[in-house]
């Protein structure tokens, strides 16, 4: 039990240092580039997901989380070119695995989580993302080449 709340600290003090770094320390402004704006997007909801997971508790409630993160992929791959969205159903997979470990946790609070599986799950959406944000940029550099 230790070694998973060390292992969630730790996912999750990363997680906000992250969004820390993202967010700049400024207001949030409108960008003029959409390929920045999924970018931005991608890993917001690749934090989110990995926090949700981290975090635990009920598995209902995990699971319900996750499965809007997926619904967030989803729409935005619908304003993004074919190499992004592409990406995108990568990391929609990757959020819908998660989802469906989420169903299985345990639900008391004092029960053993597998921290391996719930690693695995936080690094395959990384990964996606990533992922989102290569293909993202490729299309940029693509059009303006």
């Amino acid at each position: 039990m230790q070694r998973i709340m060390t292992s969630a600290a730790l996912v999750l003090a990363s997680a906000l240092l992250l969004s820390a770094c993202a967010a700049g320390g400024g207001a949030a402004t409108a960008t003029a580039d959409p390929c920045e704006a999924v970018r931005t997007e991608a890993r917001d909801i690749s934090n989110g997901a990995q926090n949700t997971l981290a975090a635990g508790g009920d598995p209902a409630d995990v699971q319900a989380a996750i499965e809007g993160y997926s619904e967030r992929v989803t729409t935005l791959g619908e304003t993004t070119s074919d190499e992004a969205s592409t990406a995108l159903e990568g990391l929609s997979g990757a959020l819908d695995e998660a989802a469906e470990f989420a169903a299985t946790l345990p639900s008391d609070p004092e029960a053993e989580v597998d921290a391996d599986a719930v690693a695995e799950h936080q690094t395959a959406i990384q990964e996606a993302a990533a992922e989102v944000a290569s293909a993202c940029t490729s299309d940029t550099d693509e059009t303006e080449g």
